[in-house]
């Protein structure tokens, strides 16, 4: 008669009984349309850490190495950056004071935003990403005049209250912007694609990979 097989105990290392590092995920202003992702791919909140970026240098916490992946829209065609699959899309918006004649739109068309003034590209930002974000004329030509200076959330939003000035941007904004300044919806810019980016030529840690991995499959649901 067989005798049972015996089971040679495993031991595991301080190393495997830790539990994966954060997923350093780069996010400009709003946190919101990330935890989305977050949690459609199964992922607790605690496993993501949101490293902020400005416009004016949006790339630079991951070239740095202080992000491991970071949130974009729209390609932004640089040499050094990769990205996944489309993983979601975000509803164009524009952000307004709300004493602004249309703040209290439930929608408005971009032909009526033309109207105001907006915000020219900043810094190092990609230029064409920012015709598609704010673009130069609207679908049926009229210009939009790009006069303001985009520094930082809180100086636009200052701007924003205390002028006519507006800003075509996106609505996952709509969580972070102070209770004075509007984000209307604008139902005739198709909505941006978004997309993660990293560093190419240098492959990521195995956590980070199975994240991506994961939302781009919870994307497909």
């Amino acid at each position: 008669m067989p005798t049972p097989a015996t089971l040679t105990p495993v031991s595991l290392t301080p190393a495997a009984l830790a539990p994966a590092p954060a997923v350093r995920l780069g996010v400009h202003g709003s946190t919101h349309l990330a935890s989305r992702l977050v949690a459609a791919a199964g992922h607790a909140p605690e496993s993501v850490e949101y490293v902020p970026y400005e416009v004016t240098d949006p790339f630079g916490p991951l070239r740095a190495g202080a992000a491991d992946i970071m949130i974009v829209k729209y390609d932004p065609l640089e040499a050094d950056l990769v990205l996944s699959r489309p993983v979601g899309f975000d509803g164009r918006a524009v952000l307004a004071g709300a004493h602004h004649p249309l703040a209290g739109r439930a929608s408005v068309s971009v032909e009526e935003v033309a109207e105001y003034g907006g915000f020219r590209c900043p810094g190092a930002f990609p230029a064409h990403v920012w015709d598609l974000v704010v673009p130069p004329r609207t679908p049926l030509g009229r210009p939009i005049r790009r006069v303001h200076a985009m520094t930082t959330l809180t100086a636009m939003a200052e701007l924003l209250r205390s002028t006519y000035a507006v800003h075509l941007s996106f609505r996952s904004l709509d969580a972070v912007v102070p209770p004075d300044i509007k984000v209307v919806p604008v139902h005739d810019l198709p909505p941006s694609p978004v997309a993660f980016a990293r560093l190419r030529g240098s492959e990521p840690p195995e956590h980070v990979r199975r994240f991506v991995a994961d939302v781009e499959r919870a994307a497909l649901r």
